[in-house]
C-alpha cells in the first residue's frame, strides 16, 4: 500500500534559522523516519496561543512524531485544529489512542475512533495505540469482542496505518502480550529513575528484537527528573556536565539506547521545546563519566521520593473530590524539600483550612482510584500513609478549632 505522508528529512533538517536538525531513528516495519524527539499532548498549555506556537516550533524543528489520546482532555481536538488551520497535517505523524477502558461493548471501537477522527481532522492515524493495556486477561477480553479483525479492517481500510499498544503491567504480562499480536509499535514506560519498572529494559529489548518500534512515555517521570530533582542529585549532574539541565540528562539516557525510536517528552511551552530540541539535535553516545553520574543521581532520586505518583490524574475524579495527585506531591514535597514547602502544597491542595476539606481522611476505600492508576500504586494505603504525616492529631486538633470560626457557605435559593 502506497504511504499516505512522505517526509523529506532532508527538509526536516534545515530550518530557517539553521539552529536545529534534529535526528530520527528508522520505524524498521514501516520504513518511517521518526523524530526522536516526539510530542506527549496530554498536558497542553491553557493558554492556547501557546499552544499553538509550541506545536508550530515544534514542526518547523524537524518533530514528527505527536502523541494524544481520547482520553487526554482536548488534547486531540487542539493538536487537529493546529494542524488542519496551518495545513501541517501531511507533515507529522499523529498517535492517539483507543480508550479500552471505556469500551463496554465491541460496538465502542468505532464510536470511539470515529470521534477521534472528526476530533484530529484527519481520515486516518498514523500509529493507533490500545490505550493502557496490563494484562493478558483484559486482553483476551477484546480478542473475544473481535478486537483483532476490527484492527485488521481498518488497516486494510487505510484508515490505520501501525497498529501497537501502550502498556501499565508487569513486565511478563508485556512479554505475553508481546507475543499474542504482529504488533507494529509499542509504546511503554522507561526512564532512568527506574528502569527495570514494568516492562522495563528486558520488554525494550524483547521488542526491539523483534524489530518493534518502541515510543518512551514518562522519561522525565511526570517531571519530576526536570525540576523536581533533590539539590545533591543536580548537583551531581552539574559537576559532570554543568551546561545541561536535568530534564537533557533525562533524555539523553533514554537516547544512548539503541532499542529507543523515539521519546515523548510533555511539553507545554516554547522555552520547554526548544530546549529539548537542542538537546535531541546535540546527542552524542554517553560517556563511562556520564553513566556514572546516573547512578549516582539514581540513588539519591529513588531514596528521596516515598510515592512515585507521576501525576497523570487518571485516578480523577475521586468520588470524594479529593486531589490524590497533589497529596502525594505534597507529601513528596515534605521529604525532598522540607516539610514547611510540602505543607504549604498540601494546604493548597486538600483546602484543609476550609469547612469543605479535600483530606485523605475523607477517603471511602472505594478503590476507583487504582483500577485507573497506571503506576498500580496501593492508592487507599498510600492516602492513609500521607494523613498520618501531614495531618498529625495536634494539626487535627488545630484545624477543628480554625474551622469553628470560618463563615458558613450560604444556601442558594430556589
Amino acid at each position: 500500500m502506497k504511504k499516505r505522508i512522505e517526509i523529506d528529512k532532508n527538509e526536516l533538517n534545515s530550518n530557517k534559522n539553521g539552529r536545529f536538525k534534529m535526528q530520527y531513528r528508522e520505524d524498521k516495519i514501516s520504513g518511517n523516519k521518526l523524530s526522536i524527539l516526539g510530542l506527549g499532548c496530554m498536558r497542553f498549555s491553557r493558554n492556547a496561543g501557546e499552544t499553538e506556537q509550541m506545536i508550530l516550533t515544534a514542526i518547523d524543528n524537524g518533530v514528527n512524531y505527536f502523541d494524544t489520546a481520547y482520553i487526554y482532555p482536548n488534547s486531540e481536538e487542539t493538536l487537529g485544529k493546529i494542524l488542519a488551520k496551518h495545513k501541517k497535517r501531511g507533515q507529522v505523524f499523529i498517535a492517539t489512542k483507543l480508550p479500552l477502558i471505556m469500551c463496554k461493548k465491541p460496538d465502542d471501537f468505532d464510536k470511539f475512533f470515529n470521534k477521534e477522527l472528526e476530533r484530529l481532522q484527519t481520515d486516518y492515524i498514523d500509529y493507533y495505540l490500545m490505550h493502557m493495556i496490563t494484562d493478558t486477561v483484559q486482553w483476551e477480553q477484546f480478542l473475544e469482542w473481535g478486537i483483532e479483525q476490527w484492527i485488521d479492517e481498518k488497516k486494510k481500510q487505510g484508515k490505520i496505518k501501525q497498529a501497537g499498544f501502550s502498556f501499565h503491567g508487569s513486565g511478563v504480562e508485556f512479554l505475553k502480550i508481546l507475543e499474542m499480536r504482529k504488533w507494529d509499535f509499542c509504546q511503554i514506560q522507561y526512564n532512568y529513575s527506574n528502569e527495570n519498572f514494568q516492562a522495563g529494559k528486558e520488554g525494550l529489548k524483547a521488542a526491539a528484537k523483534k524489530q518493534i518500534p518502541v515510543i518512551i512515555m514518562e522519561p522525565l517521570l511526570g517531571g519530576k527528573l526536570a525540576t523536581g530533582l533533590p539539590k545533591e542529585a543536580v548537583g551531581v549532574f552539574a559537576e559532570a556536565d554543568s551546561s545541561l539541565t536535568p530534564a537533557a540528562w533525562g533524555l539523553r539516557w533514554l537516547w544512548n539506547q539503541d532499542e529507543v525510536t523515539c521519546v515523548l517528552s510533555g511539553m507545554n511551552t516554547v522555552t520547554q521545546m526548544e530546549e529539548n530540541i537542542r538537546s535531541a539535535n546535540d546527542f552524542r553516545p554517553l560517556t563511562g563519566a556520564e553513566i556514572e553520574a546516573y547512578n549516582k543521581v539514581t540513588g539519591i532520586f529513588n531514596s528521596a521520593y516515598k510515592i512515585n505518583c507521576t501525576g497523570c490524574n487518571y485516578c480523577m475524579p475521586c468520588p470524594k473530590n479529593i486531589n490524590i495527585p497533589g497529596c502525594f506531591a505534597s507529601y513528596n514535597a515534605s521529604f525532598v524539600q522540607n516539610f514547611t514547602v510540602g505543607m504549604h502544597q498540601y494546604i493548597t491542595s486538600t483546602a484543609i483550612v476550609s469547612r469543605t476539606p479535600r483530606s485523605p481522611r475523607i477517603c471511602v476505600e472505594c478503590g476507583k482510584c487504582e483500577g485507573h492508576c497506571p503506576q498500580h500504586l496501593p492508592v487507599r494505603k498510600l492516602l492513609k500513609q500521607v494523613a498520618g504525616r501531614m495531618e498529625p492529631l495536634p494539626l487535627r486538633f488545630v484545624l477543628c478549632i480554625v474551622r469553628c470560626f470560618l463563615p458558613k457557605a450560604k444556601k442558594r435559593s430556589g
